[in-house]
């Protein structure tokens, strides 16, 4: 039985990666300092012998007995409203923390796979984005704290697969949506819906023909797991690239709902990128994989979950 660390296990992706590890037969050890992670998500674990929750700062010295075979860095704050709070706290996962979970990697001659982000692409200049587009990203702007946390982390996650010769993948993760996600983490399909659901003005920032591509979550885990069985290192984009505005998710939400909320528009965050489409051609190609779930259906699953909560 394969042995699976994963980092930020607690929350929103991390929690539904465990979940598919466990489905598929591994035993999980998850670390998380739960700052943005939420035991909830990891609760209908705890009765389960092949899983493991050791709360714990993964920028600190990682101590585990016993062999490990996969190693899933997840842990980073990952949404706008987190990453403003906490600055340093993002930039230190994404530098220490990557780097104690490579020496881990690296100690147990684990295979490691690094969660990275569209947002390494920053306000981009080539639409959709492609692996070897190298982005247009402000390092001193408020966004930075975590766009370039996440570029130093491939950057050392490169530097141990070709001096360490570590078993390293990236994956660029594009918008994700799902059960899970906190209500008002500043991302627009959970803020979408609490402002629906409960009847207020949804917000929109800036004009609202901003793009996003929405990726449903177990399309997306599914993907990452491809890519972690698969001998490719990546950097392989994996979402949706089914693009809409932020404006059309807004009337998409209220529709579903059947909420008599209205629209209203608020400036737009500084260097909020205006296009989001992730280019899959590699994805598809080296990994067999495509996203499954249409929006439409994914975002009922949500409405529901976020009821259930209400």
């Amino acid at each position: 039985m394969p042995v699976s660390v994963v980092t930020g296990g607690a929350g929103f992706l991390g929690s539904h990666l465990c979940d598919k590890l466990l489905g598929e037969g591994h035993q999980v050890i998850c670390l998380d300092n739960l700052i943005t992670g939420n035991i909830a998500n990891i609760e209908h674990l705890s009765g389960n012998e092949a899983f493991r929750f050791i709360k714990q700062d993964v920028t600190e010295y990682i101590y585990l007995p016993g062999p490990v075979d996969f190693i899933f860095h997840f842990a980073s704050p990952a949404s706008p409203i987190d990453y403003l709070e906490l600055p340093i706290q993002t930039l230190k996962v994404g530098a220490l923390g990557t780097h104690k979970a490579l020496g881990l990697a690296r100690a147990k001659k684990a295979r490691f796979l690094l969660a990275s982000t569209s947002e390494v692409y920053g306000d981009p200049l080539v639409h959709p984005q492609q692996e070897t587009y190298w982005g247009n990203v402000n390092p001193v702007g408020p966004r930075g704290v975590y766009d370039e946390a996440k570029r130093f982390a491939e950057a050392m996650t490169m530097a141990y697969r070709r001096y360490h010769k570590i078993d390293t993948k990236i994956v660029r993760i594009f918008n994700t949506y799902g059960p899970r996600m906190r209500a008002r983490d500043g991302r627009a399909v959970p803020a979408f819906i609490t402002q629906a659901l409960a009847g207020e003005d949804i917000t929109v920032f800036g004009s609202g023909k901003q793009t996003r591509s929405f990726c449903y979550v177990s399309d997306l885990i599914a993907g990452i797991y491809a890519l972690a069985q698969s001998s490719e290192s990546g950097p392989i984009n994996i979402g949706n690239p089914q693009e809409s505005t932020v404006l059309d998710l807004a009337r998409k939400i209220i529709d579903l709902v059947g909420s008599k909320s209205k629209v209203v528009f608020k400036s737009l965050p500084e260097d909020d990128p205006k296009v989001r489409q992730p280019d899959i051609t590699l994805a598809k190609r080296l990994l067999g994989w495509a996203p499954k779930v249409e929006v439409e259906k994914g975002l009922k699953t949500t409405i529901e979950y976020f009821k259930s909560k209400a």
